[in-house]
Order: structure tokens, then sequence, then C-alpha cells
């Protein structure tokens, strides 16, 4: 330990060989070993013992709408990524809509780049975008270092990021699949949506006729059937369907290299208990019934769901109606994800290394990070999450960093206080208190 700078010390660690008291040493912000509890601290070196607060790897969240620029209203780079650090999450892969311009083109990255760098608390990696048309914009996007691509199957909501069709669709992901890329997926089917039962009221139950889980399934198998093909890397955003789960552990059976995501919202929230008129609650595919967020989290311990992320997806207050047909769709939970998740995962039996390895661990390996983040071991960046398990809180939205303080959690009692977050070897975050922005814009290497 003589070479370290920074020792972290706690009886709850969780490394990729279980939970376990240690000492972890930290040199260049990189992680360089980790010790028994009681190893020995040079003289000179620093020492941070958090007691009983469990020692987490930083989470790692894929799928965050930051919306900036153009948008910076409804949410942007300072304040998602203070929301970020609030809640132990380090390193942010942000989606390529919402924003203007978009993240289509190689000059809009520049551009969506240069606003984030002096901006971001956390590190933050970028996702490209998929459109009718911009095939010949993949490839580039990918050399200058996105980490996949993001496509609608059904209507996005914003004119300026149609949908692809299904011979659409098929362009892109021979592209995508020529140089082995990734594209995530947004999937619900158009016409099954067109279909369902119109709506345009306060009633969550008429927004949920309006979504029916039809339109991912049929989505989900038109996605299978295109990646099997093209033997492409695919990815499905935000699954709320549990219907959906056994077309995907078939696929992944026959050896169809599909992966597959769902939020904190589907794993705790459930539609018997939304509002009418709680425009907070909607976002697309919806919060579905107490029945079906049980096989979700089956599939989650058995591996056929891999990764939790958060989708935060905020909006100006105003846009969340109490019209579930013009609200805003977009759950923000970036600053609750890790504590909301933890809640119904103890009720469920599962401990802190479940959660790890859904938010942190698979996530990074879903961008090709794991050699860098996701876990606490020897040679990964020294990015941490110091969490008191269970102390509760009720949600406050005045307490939240990001920018519209809109949450479907308002009120809640969860349990798990970050009481600090790491990036590198720095505290960047604790008892509401933050350094200035340190993170690191991040670009996938081959």
């Amino acid at each position: 330990m003589s070479d370290a700078e920074l020792v972290l010390r706690s009886t709850r660690v969780i490394t990729p060989e279980g939970t376990r008291a240690a000492s972890v040493a930290v040199s260049a912000g990189t992680i360089t070993a980790v010790l028994p509890h009681d190893a020995p601290v040079a003289e000179g070196v620093r020492l941070e013992d958090v007691g009983d607060h469990v020692l987490l790897p930083g989470l790692v969240d894929t799928h965050v709408h930051i919306n900036d620029p153009g948008r910076t209203e409804w949410e942007g780079f300072w304040t998602a990524t203070r929301a970020a650090a609030a809640g132990g999450v380090t390193t942010l892969v942000d989606m390529p809509l919402n924003s203007l311009p978009p993240t289509t083109t190689v000059d809009h990255l520049r551009t969506k780049r240069a606003v984030a760098a002096d901006k971001a608390h956390v590190d933050v990696g970028f996702w490209g975008g998929a459109l009718p048309g911009n095939v010949k914009d993949l490839r580039p996007l990918h050399e200058a270092g996105v980490f996949g691509f993001k496509a609608f199957l059904s209507p996005s909501g914003v004119d300026e990021f149609p949908h692809l069709d299904q011979d659409g669709l098929a362009r892109t992901l021979a592209e995508i699949a020529s140089f082995d890329g990734l594209l995530v997926v947004h999937a619900e089917d158009p016409h099954q949506l067109a279909a369902a039962p119109r709506h345009g009221s306060p009633s969550y139950a008429g927004f949920l006729a309006s979504r029916p889980r039809d339109a991912e399934n049929t989505a989900i198998a038109q996605l299978i059937a295109q990646a099997r093909r093209l033997d492409a890397r695919v990815h499905v955003l935000h699954l709320s369907s549990s219907d959906a789960l056994p077309l995907i552990a078939a696929a992944r059976a026959d050896g169809v290299r599909i992966t597959v995501e769902t939020c904190p919202h589907y794993l705790t929230l459930t539609a018997e208990e939304v509002p009418d008129g709680a425009g907070e609650f909607k976002c697309c595919p919806p919060i579905r019934e107490a029945a079906n967020r049980d096989p979700l989290w089956r599939a989650l311990t058995d591996g056929t769901i891999d990764c939790v992320v958060t989708d935060h997806s905020p909006a100006t207050a105003d846009l969340k109606t109490a019209d579930f047909a013009t609200a805003w769709g977009g759950i923000s939970g970036l600053q609750l994800s890790l504590a909301a998740v933890w809640t119904e995962a103890r009720r469920r039996g599962h401990d802190l290394a479940d959660v790890a390895r859904w938010m942190s661990t698979r996530t990074a390996a879903l961008v090709g990070l794991d050699a860098r983040k996701g876990a606490i071991a020897a040679g990964r960046d020294a990015d941490f999450a110091v969490l008191a398990p269970d102390e509760p809180f009720t949600v406050d939205p005045a307490r939240l960093q990001h920018r519209n303080r809109v949450t479907a959690y308002a009120g809640k009692t969860l349990y798990g206080v970050v009481k600090s977050t790491w990036l590198r070897g720095e505290r960047i975050a604790a008892d509401g208190e933050f350094t200035e922005p340190r993170g690191h814009l991040l670009s996938r290497t081959p």
C-alpha cells in the first residue's frame, strides 16, 4: 500500500468476489488493490474510514436524457450530473434526442460535447441517433466515439427524431452490423398503438389501454427477427411488458445477440397506485399492473433482463399536464434510482451485490466500459458510492438536483441514503455539497 494516495475502508465493500470488509487502495484515480480491512496504511496516505456504510462501485446509468443544448429548460448537463452525483451515479450515457440538435451527425456530436465539457460533475458518454435517411452518418459517428445508436420503432414524441419503419430498421441494422456496433431500440409497434383504444382524459386506465403490451411484444419479435438475420447486436430499452420475456429468453438461447434493460419505475411502481391526472407518472411504455411487475423481478434474478437504468426524461412542470394524452412522457429518477431499486430489492430478499450487478457491472459491460467502470477491483477507476442502506428517507422534491423537480416518487419512503460519491478517487458529493465539475467526456474505445 506504500504507493497509494488514498485508502477507503469499510466493513462492507461490494467486490466481484462478494461483500467483505476491506481497504481499497487508490492511486492516480485508479484502484490499485483491494486489501484486508486491517491492512496497515503507510504514513502520509490519506485514510477515509466509512465504518459500516457500504462501499459500492459507482453506478453506470446508460439511459439518460439531458436535452442540452436546445431544451436546456427541461434538463441540462450541470443539473443532471449533479443529480447523478447525489444519487451515487458516477457515469452516464446521454441519449441523442430531446436536445437540439439531436446527436445524429458528427457535427452534432461535437456540439453536444462542447456544451457538456465544463458542466459534467460525473463522467458522460454519448449515444448516436439512427433516423430515416442517416445511414451514411452511422459509421462516422461510431468512429467518433459514440457508444451505439438509439432508434425508435414508433413516434418518439419530437418531430426532429422520426422513427424507423421495418425497411429503415433493416437498412440501419445492416450498416451497424457491418462494424459490429450496437443498436438500442425503443420497441413499440406503431400499428399496434394505432389499433389500441384512443384516450384523452385524466384516466390512467385509459392511457394504459392505449399502450398495450402487444405493442412491445410485436416490436421486440420484429427486432429479434432482424437481429437474427443479420447477426447484429441489439438492446431492448426500458422493457415494461413481462409478456415479451419468453421471446427474449428463447432468442438468446438461439444465439441472437440481444440484451435487455428495465427501469426503476417498472420495478417499484404499479398502475394500481397511479392517481388519475398525475402526469408525473406518464412514461412510454407505461407503468403496468402489479401482476406484471413480479415477472420482471424474476427475469432480473435469472438474467433474462440484464440491467436497470433510469430513462431519466424530465420536462418542465407545465408539460406534465393532467391529461395523459397530452402530458410529456418521462420519469425523472436519476437521483433516486439506487434507493428506489434497493428499497424494493431488499423487500424481495436481494442484496446490494445484486443491485451493483444490475446498475453498475452490467451497464458498464453493455457500453464496453467494463475495463474501467462497474466494479471495485484493481485497475478500475476509483468510482464509489458510500451508502447507508438501512437509513430511510421521504422523497422531498425540493431536495432534488435535477432542473425540474417533478417526480413520481414524491412523498415515498425509500431506504438507502447516499452519504458520498467519489469519482476517480475524488469525493464529488457529500451531504448536499458538490465540488466543481470534474467529470470526463467518454468515448467508445476499440
